[in-house]
This record gives structure tokens, C-alpha cells and sequence, in this order.
């Protein structure tokens, strides 16, 4: 069964980190962003680049581009509301044999692909995981957005890597041995001190970033591979494929109809193709296939 929902975004009532890991995950993401992004534009593009130049202007451009990106997804992450609470789960005879599972702690049925989550203390449509860094749980209407979070985050620390290190090798007078632990040990900079030095702020701002690059790009292999099998994470640890509905349909059901504009534009509305309740399985996905040939 298809079911098209043209929904507007619904705000989380509670947005605000609800552990302290969260709190301090969340904060680090919201201090560490903005001030990479100042970094790379303010900081190693002019001295790279003469401004004024067109390729000045055209990495200038990719810069703020995908800051934009990192934010709009952020932003779209934190505050959408992906839980059961969102709306009236209807529930009848027919539909409450097949994945429904009566919940202790909301103290209501659960439809399928969905879990609660002791954090957020609520049941999340199709949950994904709980991410840290956003203080929410990842589910059906925001997993768009958490997978363009990442990848922009990914994609935006490496190709700052390629100019960074024309930066950072021309800037940074290293001494032996002391540099070499600055640099493979980021935390000893605040052991050994900046020096007095400008240039030790940006080696760290440097590692931080090759750090994020390497960790964001773990997530992104993670993830994208879990939505083309069609799973979320709970799912593949029970190695339920049920939902796999084929590489293409698997993309539909996360980023929507409109989904090559969803890949670019996190404020492009992209209407999903359920309503995180009702699913489509692989041998009824088949089944109707067959019935339209």
C-alpha cells in the first residue's frame, strides 16, 4: 500500500538537549562549525587566494554554499518532529497483528520500524538512532536532513584538507620533537601551550577539521549503505530486511519524490512516499509491481 502525505514541518515542544552528553555534543558542533567556517574563509582563503579573483570568488562561494547546507540540515534535524506524538496513530484490527508492539513507557502501540527512545522519552517513527550531536533521535522525517547533515560536514572539511595543508605547512614553524606531538596528540597544545603563537590556533583548528573529515566520512559510508539495503540501524543489527524495496525505492522512501533536489537544497520540500505507520515490505512491494506490469 502507497500512501503520499504532504506534510509541513512540525516543530519538536522540546528541543533543548535532554542529557548532558547530548548538551555537550551539541554545543561543541554549535561552537566548532562557525569557527572552521571563519577559518577557512576569512583565514586560509584570502592567503591563498587574491580577492578580488574569480577563483577567489567561485571557493568563496563553494564555502557559503556549503556552510548553508550544514546549517539548513542542522537546523531541520533538531527541530523536526519525528515521533508518534506528531499525530494520531490509527490503530485497528487489521493493522495491529503485523509489527505492533505495545509500548511500557508511552504506554500506547507502537507501529512498525518504530522504538522509544529512553532519551528522547518518546516512541520515534522508523527510529533510527539517537545522534548526540543533533540532542535527538533520527527518524522518518528527519533522516533526509541527518544524512545531508553529515555528508555536507564530510564533503566541506575535505575539501578545506586539500587547502589547509598549503595553509598550515607554510605558516607553522615545527620544532622536533615537540611539533610532531602537537600534531598527533591535538590535545598536548594545551598542555604545551600556544606559544604565544597564532599559527598553534589554527594547527588546531586543522586537526579538529582532519578529524571531522575522517569521522564524518566513517557516518556517510555507514548510513548511505544502510539506506540502500533499506534498513535503518536497529534493523540491521536483527538483520530484518524486510523494508528493502530496491536500490531506488530504498532512496524515495528517505529523501522523498523530489529527492534530486533534496540532495542540494535542505528548504526544498520533498514529500515522502509513507506515512511513517503504514510500510510497504519487499514481498508486497513485489506483489504490487507485478499487478501494474
Amino acid at each position: 500500500m502507497r500512501v503520499s502525505h504532504n506534510e509541513t514541518l512540525i516543530i519538536r515542544k522540546k528541543i533543548w538537549p535532554r542529557s548532558l552528553s547530548d548538551f555537550g555534543s551539541m554545543t561543541f558542533i554549535l561552537v566548532i562549525v562557525p569557527l572552521i567556517y571563519w577559518f577557512e574563509l576569512w583565514i586560509v582563503l584570502p592567503d591563498l587566494y587574491e580577492f578580488g579573483t574569480l577563483t577567489y570568488f567561485i571557493h568563496f562561494f563553494m564555502g557559503n554554499y556549503m556552510m548553508l547546507n550544514i546549517v539548513g540540515n542542522f537546523t531541520f534535524t533538531v527541530l523536526c518532529d519525528t515521533s508518534t506524538r506528531r499525530k494520531i496513530v490509527p490503530v485497528n484490527a487489521a493493522t495491529a497483528r503485523d509489527g505492533w508492539r505495545l509500548c511500557s513507557s508511552c504506554e500506547a502501540l507502537s507501529p512498525p520500524r518504530s522504538w522509544h527512545c529512553p532519551t528522547c522519552d518518546t516512541c520515534i517513527l522508523k527510529r533510527d538512532h539517537h545522534c548526540i550531536f543533533t540532542g535527538c533521535c533520527v527518524g522518518h522525517y528527519n533522516h533526509r536532513y541527518f544524512l545531508m547533515f553529515i555528508f555536507y560536514l564530510f564533503a566541506a572539511t575535505a575539501y578545506a584538507f586539500i587547502f589547509n595543508n598549503f595553509f598550515i605547512w607554510s605558516k607553522i614553524q615545527f620544532e622536533f620533537p615537540l611539533s610532531i606531538i602537537k600534531v598527533v596528540f591535538p590535545l598536548a597544545i594545551f598542555v604545551f601551550g600556544f606559544d604565544g603563537s597564532i599559527e598553534q590556533f589554527y594547527l588546531l583548528l586543522y586537526i579538529v577539521s582532519v578529524v571531522g573529515m575522517l569521522f564524518t566520512g566513517v557516518l556517510c559510508v555507514y548510513h548511505f549503505h544502510l539506506i540502500f539495503q533499506g534498513l535503518v540501524c536497529n534493523e540491521k543489527n536483527k538483520k530484518d530486511y524486510s523494508y528493502n524495496l530496491g536500490f531506488k525505492q530504498n532512496i524515495l522512501e528517505v529523501f522523498g519524490h523530489k529527492w534530486y533536489f533534496a540532495l542540494f537544497n535542505p528548504y526544498v520540500e520533498s514529500i515522502l512516499p509513507h506515512d511513517g505507520i503504514i510500510w510497504d515490505t519487499a514481498s508486497s512491494w513485489k506483489q504490487n509491481s507485478e499487478k501494474t506490469r
